[in-house]
């Protein structure tokens, strides 16, 4: 469902971490560039907390990787470097406070149409620091959700609903660009790796999301 799409010419999609935007909104995203809307992106954390007991993969190893895996992802949507923003704030700690920069951001970008950006019933709590601070921000355009954790496949008959051209494929591989998250970094036992029944599902060809009514 797809048609309530059309009219919009300027977007900005907010992630909490690099890769929530591709898990979150790839088919949204890539939908929109088809249609020649201009989509910017925003990424809120710096992404360091995933494997913060790495040796090989210190801190600003980590954040420049999660970086570049988020461009190349990103570029494969027709979303170029330009158009990415990466706050850097601290992974784990958005709920400390990350309302007041994603705010200074989100004017840079004054003519956009639609904001899309994390649920706030989100599981994951920067998910959910950064759902309230997209909820105090000012902005008369339509406003969409989307819900990574927990995973969950999308309900059929609710809410805006996108296809991913390609199907699960193209959305997997997309989210197989990023390889911090996948098992890539093997020297810390706590550390984070997409476990392959929630990549089935991040991988879901059809995105759904909700819409913020104020």
């Amino acid at each position: 469902m797809t048609w309530g799409l059309r009219s919009v010419r300027r977007a900005v999609v907010v992630a909490p971490h690099p890769d929530d935007e591709v898990i979150g909104a790839a088919a949204l995203i890539g939908h929109l560039r088809r249609q020649g809307g201009d989509v910017r992106v925003i990424v809120v954390s710096d992404g360091a907390a995933s494997h913060p007991n790495s040796m090989a993969w210190p801190r600003q190893r980590l954040v420049a990787a999660r970086e570049r895996e988020s461009l190349h992802a990103l570029r494969r949507l027709g979303v170029v470097r330009g158009q990415v923003t990466f706050l850097r704030l601290p992974d784990g700690g958005l709920s400390a406070g990350c309302r007041g920069a994603l705010h200074r951001a989100l004017r840079r970008y004054p003519a956009i149409d639609l904001i899309v950006g994390p649920a706030i019933d989100d599981a994951h709590p920067d998910h959910r620091a950064v759902a309230e601070a997209l909820r105090d921000y000012r902005f008369a355009g339509r406003r969409l959700t989307y819900r990574v954790w927990p995973p969950e496949r999308p309900m059929a008959a609710r809410g805006t609903r996108v296809t991913m051209p390609g199907g699960a494929a193209a959305k997997r591989s997309l989210i197989r660009v990023h390889r911090t998250q996948l098992g890539a970094i093997t020297d810390d036992p706590h550390g984070f790796a997409i476990a392959r029944h929630e990549l089935a599902v991040f991988a879901h060809p059809v995105e759904r999301f909700a819409t913020v009514r104020r």
